[in-house]
């Protein structure tokens, strides 16, 4: 672990059982009385809510009284959010996740306190979450659910009998969202993602499609669905690239989704993909999609079996849109983007994939979409995707715009923050 002369003194300062007062406010010092300081480094990047992923196992390491469920991270006076996270979905949190500013750049000190036994819990304002949400009650006939209603479930094992239009889950799948947009994809053979334009900043997912089963193509004080997928990889689903384009997820053995994490500062979607058959092979995919507060980035995690030579995402080609691609280095990340009039609400929108330059393979294109062609490494893939509505509060509006939010996107990935305790 790399250590500064700074943090190398501010360890010292603390194992000499010193404590300083300046953090914290006098109720926290009271309620956590034991205490940790962390360094986070931005380098030389200005960045607002950033999700910082502390190691549980680290915080143990340096005060092996660390209690993660009773704990509170404070920069001076001012708290800053917290959320657990049980990455390997054990039931035990092995990440604490904080939410900084870094309006300068540089170095942030932060103090956790912590209480080393019980469990006390914080409110903080709900900026991300995930959903997903059945019929009961009812039964189906003829691959169509009929009576019931809709109640949230933290996870699904889909039926045989569900297919696309069957009035069963509510917006056709799960769906997830930051304080910035939203977003969804179909639980069934089409398994593409969709895009949940806001207006807002509020948590809207609760309210989508209860006033109808697809009232969300409509617009509403908090926006609509503002992307037509078609029969194409929407926005960053994942797929296998063959001599045909691009094969979605669609024929396969089971449909299992869960809820891992759902807010205040992260949320994500776990899907397992039993028996899917394309390309004359056969795999198992995992797939976790997550967000974070005050972001537009999905990231996607996938794991395979195997040894896939062409796992693909990529955008829906829509007419009238400028396309946007970072040409691959020797290292770092580069992106698959357009942007232009494609929105449902005809008015800018702009998409992009991001993804790791080793990873790249080629840029394709089908019928229906614009694709990236990726090999994952160990049976394993990790790529971004966002959208940027003008409408949004504070929305980015321009090509010029758009492209200047990429390059910033990219140089934030390329140097992300570095943690020092």
């Amino acid at each position: 672990m790399k250590f500064t002369a700074y943090g190398l003194a501010a360890l010292m300062f603390l194992a000499a059982g010193c404590q300083r007062e300046t953090a914290g406010t006098p109720e926290v010092r009271r309620d956590y009385p034991q205490s940790l300081k962390i360094f986070l480094d931005s380098g030389a990047l200005t960045r607002s809510d950033v999700l910082v992923e502390l190691k549980i196992a680290d915080l143990k390491a340096k005060k092996g009284d660390f209690n993660p469920a009773a704990a509170a991270a404070f920069a001076g006076d001012r708290e800053l959010p917290l959320q657990s996270i049980d990455q390997d979905r054990d039931g035990r949190a092995d990440v604490l996740a904080v939410l900084a500013d870094f309006p300068n750049g540089g170095t942030r000190e932060l103090t956790l306190f912590y209480a080393p036994s019980g469990e006390k819990k914080r409110d903080y304002p709900q900026r991300a979450q995930a959903e997903i949400s059945r019929k009961s009650g009812g039964h189906f006939e003829n691959r169509k659910y009929i009576g019931g209603e809709f109640e949230n479930v933290t996870a699904l094992k889909v039926p045989p009998e569900h297919t696309d239009h069957s009035f069963f889950i509510r917006y056709e799948g799960p769906g997830w969202e930051s304080d910035r947009v939203g977003y969804r994809f179909y639980l069934d053979w089409r398994n593409a993602t969709d895009i949940f334009g806001k207006k807002t900043g509020e948590m809207v997912l609760q309210q989508v499609g209860l006033d109808g089963f697809d009232s969300y193509h409509e617009m509403s004080d908090w926006g609509m669905d503002i992307l037509k997928v078609g029969e194409s990889l929407g926005i960053g689903s994942p797929g296998m690239w063959t001599e045909d384009g691009a094969m979605r997820v669609s024929q396969t053995d089971s449909l299992y989704c869960e809820i891992a994490d759902n807010g205040p500062l992260f949320a994500r979607v776990h899907t397992d993909y039993a028996g899917w058959q394309v390309a004359g092979a056969r795999y198992d995919l995992s797939s976790e999609l997550s967000i974070a507060a005050g972001s537009r980035l999905t990231r996607h995690d996938l794991q395979i079996s195997g040894d896939p030579p062409n796992l693909c995402t990529g955008i829906v080609k829509h007419p009238g849109t400028v396309l946007l691609d970072k040409s691959p280095n020797a290292s770092g990340w580069g992106y698959l983007a357009t942007y232009g009039r494609q929105s449902l609400a005809e008015d800018e929108l702009g998409m992009a994939v991001l993804f790791r330059q080793e990873d790249f393979q080629s840029f394709q294109e089908d019928e229906y979409s614009e694709v990236v062609v990726l090999k994952p490494r160990d049976g394993r893939l990790r790529y971004y995707f966002l959208a940027a509505w003008s409408q949004e509060p504070d929305g980015i509006r321009g090509e010029a715009a758009f492209m200047a939010y990429l390059e910033t996107l990219v140089k934030e990935l390329n140097t992300p923050v570095e943690v020092r305790y």
